[in-house]
């Protein structure tokens, strides 16, 4: 029916006032600016500070992986390093350690220095493909 308060359902709808409600007191200028204030705090908050919470824990978990792989790189070329110097062609009975004693060190040396180009490579693969960061 016209001028029916109600929905299909029969509950008033939440929009329409009733004429015996009092009318909402109006607001002051005050509180508009309070309004407003508590408007660009939440959006400042929204665009800056939870994106920044969600980047700092990827970069610490990013970190956290940096470190660990580095640990285990380390770890490997001194695994390789000392494999090398138990072969004898590397070591004699001599005190000093012989006459080809520094190979391994050269050996592991040269490993590390791929390894590294390799991930290089990798991360300027990886920046070509996603872009340069301004």
């Amino acid at each position: 029916m016209p001028g029916d308060d109600s929905s299909n359902d029969g509950a008033p709808r939440a929009s329409v006032r009733r004429p015996w409600e009092r009318p909402p007191e109006p607001k002051t200028p005050i509180d508009h600016l309070r309004e407003l204030k508590d408007l660009v705090i939440a959006y400042a908050r929204q665009e800056t500070v939870d994106p920044l919470k969600t980047l700092g824990r990827h970069m610490g978990f990013g970190i956290a992986g940096a470190i660990l792989i580095g640990a285990g790189w380390v770890f490997a070329l001194l695994a390789l390093l000392r494999g090398l110097q138990q072969i004898d062609f590397f070591s004699s009975a001599e005190p000093d350690g012989g006459t080809w004693s520094w190979l391994p060190y050269m050996i592991v040396t040269i490993v590390g220095a791929v390894v590294a180009a390799l991930y290089g490579r990798m991360l300027a693969k990886r920046l070509e493909e996603n872009g340069e960061p301004k």
